[in-house]
């Protein structure tokens, strides 16, 4: 099997020379190396402190889950897998959680099932069937800091190829957002969305649906979401409570949405509301369909301006979110929930890791076309700081000096407002954060540290994450906790 050094190195050559003509605003998923921390074995399990963000109001609906309503219950690993794609190795793209899944399981309070992507596609026929689909188990979850002594997941149906022939020619750093929704309409379905890390040319249908029997997935699609960016649709996807739906966007029970860092996508998390059947008995669209939707959050881009108007509180272009997930409790409590990885950096850079350390830039010299270091409040850097640092390495993208893990909580109530026309879509902010650095294991084993950045300047720390709203159970994938395997955190919604 390749080594993880060698395995990597293609995509960012690769991407390295797309990013050749300085495409603005742009960004190449490589990490660079600084003193690697995380929590020891045994440490005690700690709320992590407050992140450094500008001012948020008070909070103004007491039927929101607040940051205080979440318990940590601990986390459990993934099922062994053999060699790439039949493992979750580099993978841990998609989650969702199916309600009706594991019925012999429910007596241990986590009933359910969880399905995983497995090993991502890689480019030129490197890896064409990478990205499989599992079913898994959901054993007890356990709070301890070292990794193997956290239970493990079996397999309920093993890794499939669900999506062979569909969505090919998207193999450069991929994107995926899954669903598990079981409608009157078309019964149990997994409803995906695809990316990759730039757009095709000409661009390409991104969402489908296909059947929770894994061995006869008989896919349906490729479509386009209508309307909006391609960027801004296939990263994650979940469930919209029905009733709020039917009441505000009629009967979209999804949402699909992506952020691109560099603010391709907006500035700021996305939500589109969409439903992919055209009549009461589920018929799917034609293939190559563009499908209706309803846009409930958007904040700008940075092709739209450079000067961060309409964006994120706080937002910096490094910015991770890469899960979402609509939470009610049954006390009538609700918030919408993204996951990811904040830059809170005193600066943010588009360029390297710098050797001298953590606290100084790093830009590509080459750059000339948008502003290529920031302060934190989005301010142009020091002239002094608008220079590329000698003996970087080859991992060039979007920089910080500092990125949390952390949950936005926004209100569902604000997005009944854009949908009906009283918001902009770029209007809503959230009403809260929670830093969950302190519960994560921040890659233990020294994964791909160039790649993935170490100490305050790791990345790509979350993956996606899934719901389960009858038991109020979020589950949230963290990646590279286990080796190269991600992890599944849990958190209980009070």
């Amino acid at each position: 099997m390749m080594s993880q050094k060698l395995f990597w190195l293609p995509v960012i050559l690769i991407l390295s020379l797309l990013f050749a003509c300085n495409l603005p605003g742009g960004e190449v998923e490589e990490s660079g190396a600084a003193e690697q921390s995380g929590p020891e074995p045994g440490a005690p399990l700690e709320p992590g402190p407050a992140v450094t963000q500008p001012p948020l109001g008070p909070i103004p609906d007491s039927d929101l889950i607040l940051p205080e309503n979440l318990e940590y219950l601990g986390a459990f690993r993934l099922p062994d897998g053999g060699d790439r794609p039949y493992t979750f190795e580099y993978g841990g793209n998609a989650l969702a959680f199916n309600p009706d899944g594991d019925p012999n399981g429910s007596a241990d309070g986590f009933p359910g099932s969880l399905f995983v992507t497995g090993h991502d596609r890689l480019p030129y026929d490197e890896l064409p069937n990478g990205s499989m689909v599992a079913e898994i188990t959901i054993p007890i979850p356990v709070a301890t800091r070292d990794v193997y002594a956290a239970g493990q997941a079996e397999f309920l149906q093993e890794l499939q190829d669900v999506t062979r022939g569909h969505f090919t020619g998207m193999e450069e750093i991929v994107r995926i957002g899954m669903e598990y929704l079981n409608r009157p309409e078309t019964g149990p379905l997994l409803h995906i969305g695809w990316g990759q890390h730039i757009e095709p040319d000409p661009t390409v249908p991104t969402h489908g649906w296909f059947s929770a029997d894994l061995s006869n997935p008989d896919f349906q699609g490729e479509w386009y979401i209508d309307g909006v960016s391609w960027y801004s649709v296939n990263d994650y996807i979940f469930e919209i409570p029905a009733d709020w739906a039917d009441t505000y966007i009629g009967g979209r029970y999804l949402a699909t949405g992506r952020f691109k860092d560099g603010g391709w996508s907006g500035m700021g998390p996305v939500i589109v509301a969409y439903t992919p059947w055209v009549d009461g008995n589920g018929t799917p669209p034609p293939d190559g369909a563009y499908i209706d939707a309803v846009v409930l959050l958007q904040y700008a881009s940075s092709f739209e301006n450079d000067t961060l108007d309409h964006a994120l509180v706080g937002y910096q272009h490094p910015d991770e979110w890469s899960g979402g997930a609509w939470l009610t409790t049954t006390g009538g409590q609700t918030a919408v929930l993204f996951a990811g990885a904040k830059s809170n950096g005193a600066q943010y850079w588009y360029g390297y890791v710098n050797p001298a350390g953590p606290a100084f830039p790093c830009v590509d010299g080459d750059v000339l076309d948008f502003v290529t270091c920031r302060m934190f409040d989005g301010s142009p850097c020091p002239a002094e700081d608008m220079v590329e640092c000698a003996d970087h390495n080859y991992a060039r993208g979007w920089w910080t000096t500092h990125w949390d893990a952390e949950f936005l909580f926004y209100n569902p109530d604000d997005l009944a407002r854009v949908a009906a026309g009283e918001m902009l879509p770029w209007e809503p902010q959230p009403y809260a954060f929670l830093d969950i650095d302190a519960f994560l294991y921040h890659n233990p084993e020294g994964v791909e540290p160039e790649l993935l950045g170490t100490g305050d300047q790791q990345r790509y720390r979350i993956g996606d994450i899934a719901y389960d709203r009858a038991h109020g159970l979020l589950y949230v994938l963290e990646n590279f906790a286990e080796g190269a395997k991600p992890v599944v955190h849990v958190w209980r919604v009070r």
